[in-house]
């Protein structure tokens, strides 16, 4: 049933006037905690699978259980929560499914993190205690990142959440692996693969981070064989020489023809190896000779294979030389490296050295620097699973957004190779494999097998876990109850859309692609939103170490300069980094709640940029809170009961500025809703805002003012409060997907239908509501307006004198114009009178503009002083230059410009062009003045 709700009765009973906050303006503080539980209270985040209306889902990307809410998860999901709330105002069946990931590699180091703290290590606990106390870590600790999503506002369907190691989905993957095994998709082999020894673990290609850094090249000779002469081969880690097979030549480099099927002796190990020929080769790569390591590189590793070569592992996995090193068996690879090197120098082997700078490959989660190494893994063949999946982009049904990513997305899976999906952790999806060694058979089964099926014989399982993105690629549907055909997953699969990071398109969107065109026959969602990193207004990447991170939850709840400073010690900022956030917040942060910040994020987030984020920006948009709150401060006093009694704007009288804000509402529902369909995000709050507080509050409630203290004209009076409410109400209809908590405590005291704007219709542009001609004189009347108060600046003319105004027009239209607009001009130009007409000259003494072809003249002669005037301007163009000056000797100072701070450099950088900007208008302002002195002469 519908509810209608008049001024008093908006208000349900059990929300206090906290919201209230006086002079101090809006305070988050009491409204969205009240709101939030509210909304949960009352199930409004709940998605009906009974519902015929039609479907809208989102999965979220699942954080790490171990996680935190930072920036980048605040900008993902407000983008989410924008989708969501408009989808269920526009009355679809909307579900956004929540839950975490059990992150094996991040979740287990927390653990004997504990451990180590008690004198223990994991293997004195055993495997099913250890995953026993990860357990009961998760459970005492693992949903802090969930406590603070709903402090953004995200209103996911909680009752729904999932855990990627819950029962429901552990089904999943073990249903996943075996149907893979089964279609010969996985297989376990010798691969070189990526090696964290810090970790103790296999990574996948996609979680070797690599970074820049500066090393050597060291050029080698290795003697022929037959003592007649050497060959110089250059490498970056000479540790990996004590286990190499071979060297390699290009057969097309005419310089080793010469070498073609001859022997070298390996230095150090002084045995014989081969030099064979393979177009692997880079020719332009040192000397054009490289040596060749099976068992630790992974071209190497293919090279080996093309010739047999024998594949001999040196460095073991805990990143120590193995038996295999000869003298250095025991060392630490790079202690190794040093002993090899020293030992090449002294035996005169040591060609030469060069810096070289190149990537070097680190674990993602620990930043250990990897080891190539050879070793048996279980992997996924990837090529077959791909080809469907690039289809499905080439053809439309998924659709990547910006289309810029589409190119990445391509090359990355037209280039796949086998995914590595073991990992040697315990906390995790355990391999369901068990091995026979009395008979050598592997089992691979979806149950737990009692016995060898070949021999009878005992098994033992698999010690490996998957890797924890292939549960995070069945996301879409095993969250949805998948092997099981559950009505949710009829209803909701495909879903509509995924918002995303780029940095996890091929960790996890390619894999969700992947594997529901395989296990679902379509694809997992229609839409991929890719949206850019978070920075700091300088453009630079947020850092610890740098002191440049913004914390979501110190924006939204306050904080203390201590708790900054806590917060960047906890993440192991240095001192410089300390001292950083000591100058910038002396002072910490004010309360700035959820939704400036949502609203904030949402502004920045332009398609295919990052997002350039400064707490001054946070602050604006909490003006803007501010300004929303403070319209209905004005226009709560005002309204009666009877203001809620629900009529058309046409049964109003409607004047000329009625008409205009009624017509740019009509085109903000229209834009705003085609801002959202595109995944515009920041257009949709550019229009909001520009309506919101240039439109509604500058100009329209500015004009209603006086028609409220206005004497008589009662039917005027009702339907200027009826029409500042009903537009007000609707804006922040059209607000609330973006922020959803002012919008709720300031709708529930207007006017409104419903029990929460949450459930409110989304609104839809009437084309009876477009007044072409009101807007085009509204444009009129504000232009005049703005260019009488810059003259007022210009001429230092106090904004409560009076001023007289003469505009000559050049014809009927015009005049028409200006006469519509008379009343509302001379109230907000401060005019002591208005003269207008066709045949008006200019004063003798006036500052005059044009505006749309109208001569607008404000008359100086009785208004300043012109001789006093002038000397002031001089003055003011004085202080300017010197300040000018001043900013040039620091800008022009290369010392100034290196050391200082990026952001104080650039603070000067932009004081100058403000100043220069003053400076020009400033001299503007004297050249009249002065020829207005000369005129008079």
């Amino acid at each position: 049933m519908t509810e209608t709700h008049d001024a008093k009765a908006a208000r349900p009973s059990d929300t206090p006037e906290a919201g209230r906050s006086g002079k101090q303006g809006y305070d988050p503080e009491s409204v969205e905690a009240r709101w939030y539980r509210f909304w949960e209270e009352h199930g409004l985040f709940r998605a009906d699978e009974t519902s015929t209306a039609p479907p809208y889902s989102i999965v979220i990307p699942p954080p790490n259980v171990t996680g935190s809410l930072h920036m980048g998860h605040a900008l993902n999901n407000s983008l989410q929560d924008i989708l969501i709330r408009w989808h269920r105002m526009r009355g679809d069946n909307t579900l956004w499914m929540p839950g975490t990931d059990h992150a094996g590699i991040a979740t287990q180091n927390v653990v004997e993190r504990q451990l180590r703290q008690e004198g223990l290590t994991r293997d004195e606990v055993g495997r099913d205690a250890f995953v026993e106390r990860v357990w009961t870590w998760k459970r005492e600790s693992g949903g802090t990142i969930i406590r603070q999503l709903r402090t953004l506002g995200a209103s996911c369907d909680w009752a729904r959440e999932r855990f990627t190691l819950d029962p429901g989905l552990s089904h999943a993957v073990r249903e996943v692996f075996c149907r893979l095994y089964e279609a010969g998709l996985i297989y376990r082999g010798d691969y070189i693969i990526n090696w964290c020894p810090r970790c103790q673990t296999a990574l996948s290609d996609l979680e070797v981070e690599y970074q820049e850094q500066d090393g050597k090249l060291w050029h080698i000779r290795y003697p022929l064989a037959s003592g007649s002469g050497d060959v110089v081969v250059a490498t970056t880690r000479p540790e990996t020489m004590l286990g190499d097979t071979a060297v390699a030549v290009h057969p097309a480099d005419e310089r080793f023809r010469r070498l073609h099927g001859r022997r070298v002796t390996l230095p150090v190990m002084n045995r014989e190896i081969p030099i064979v020929i393979d177009e692997y080769v880079d020719r332009e790569f040192g000397t054009g000779v490289v040596k060749v390591t099976p068992a630790h590189d992974p071209k190497d590793f293919e090279c080996g294979l093309r010739h047999r070569l024998p594949q001999i592992k040196v460095i073991g996995d805990d990143g120590r030389m193995n038996e295999n090193a000869g003298p250095y068996a025991g060392q630490d690879r790079f202690a190794c490296r040093k002993g090899v090197v020293k030992q090449l120098a002294h035996e005169g082997l040591l060609a030469k050295v060069e810096d070289h700078r190149h990537a070097v490959g680190h674990c993602y989660r620990c930043q250990t620097v990897v080891e190539p190494s050879l070793s048996r893994q279980w992997f996924v063949k990837m090529a077959p699973l791909a080809e469907p999946a690039i289809r499905a982009v080439e053809d439309g049904r998924i659709r990547i957004i910006p289309g810029q990513w589409e190119k990445t997305y391509f090359e990355w899976m037209r280039n796949i190779r086998d995914w590595c999906i073991s990992r040697q952790i315990w906390w995790g999806h355990r391999i369901p494999a068990w091995y026979c060694d009395p008979c050598g058979e592997t089992v691979v089964s979806r149950e737990t097998p009692a016995a060898c099926p070949r021999c009878g014989g005992g098994l033992r399982q698999e010690t490996d876990v998957l890797d924890t993105w292939f549960s995070s690629a069945l996301w879409p549907f095993s969250t949805l109850g998948w092997p099981e055909q559950t009505r949710a997953l009829s209803v909701y699969y495909p879903t509509s859309c995924l918002v995303t990071g780029f940095d996890i398109l091929f960790f996890w969107v390619a894999r969700m692609i992947m594997m529901g065109l395989r296990f679902m026959g379509d694809v997992p969602f229609r839409d991929v939103v890719i949206h850019g990193l978070i920075r700091d207004e300088q453009g630079d990447k947020m850092s610890k170490t740098r002191g440049n991170v913004i914390d979501p939850l110190h924006v939204i709840n306050g904080a203390t300069l201590e708790d900054l400073l806590n917060g960047a010690q906890a993440g192991g900022a240095p001192a410089a980094a300390l001292d950083s956030i000591r100058r910038q917040y002396p002072d910490g942060f004010p309360r700035f709640g959820a939704d400036a910040l949502r609203f904030t994020l949402t502004a920045l987030a332009g398609q295919g940029s990052d997002v350039k984020l400064s707490v001054k920006r946070i602050e604006g948009y909490r003006h803007f809170c501010n300004k929303i709150w403070n319209a209905y401060r004005f226009l709560a006093p005002h309204l009666t009961d009877g203001d809620g009694e629900h009529l058309s704007p046409f049964d109003l009288p409607l004047t000329l500025a009625d008409r205009w804000i009624l017509s740019r509402l009509n085109a903000v529902t229209q834009g705003v809703a085609e801002a959202f369909q595109g995944y515009r995000f920041n257009d949709a709050a550019s229009l909001l805002y520009q309506f919101l507080w240039h439109e509604y509050c500058d100009w329209y409630l500015e004009i209603v003012k006086t028609k409220l203290a206005g004497p008589g004209d009662e039917a005027g009076r009702r339907a200027g409060r009826i029409l500042l409410a009903r537009v007000l109400e609707q804006a922040l209809r059209l607000l609330h997907p973006i922020m959803p908590f002012i919008t709720e405590e300031i709708w529930q005291r207007l006017p409104h239908q419903g029990h929460s704007i949450m459930a409110a219709p989304w609104p839809q542009p009437d084309p009876r509501l477009e007044f072409p001609q009101a807007v085009a004189s509204m444009e009129h009347l504000m232009e005049i307006t703005r260019e009488v108060r810059n003259i007022r600046s210009s001429y230092n003319i106090s904004p409560a004198q009076e001023v007289p105004l003469l505009v000559k027009t050049g014809n009927a239209e015009q005049d028409a114009v200006l006469a519509a607009c008379r009343e509302y001009l001379v109230s907000l130009a401060r005019l002591s009178r208005l003269e207008f007409g066709q045949g008006l000259t200019k004063p003798s003494l006036a500052a005059t503009v044009v505006v749309r072809g109208l001569e607008v003249h404000v008359p100086l002669e009785d208004v300043i002083d012109v001789d006093a005037e002038r000397e002031r301007v001089r003055k003011e163009l004085a202080k300017t230059e010197a300040a000018l000056e001043r900013i040039a000797r620091k800008l022009g100072n290369p010392d100034f410009v290196g050391k200082a701070p990026p952001a104080v450099v650039s603070q000067q950088r932009a004081a100058r062009a403000e100043l220069a900007d003053q400076h020009a208008k400033l001299e503007a302002t004297l050249a009249h003045l002065e020829a207005q002195g000369k005129s008079s002469d």
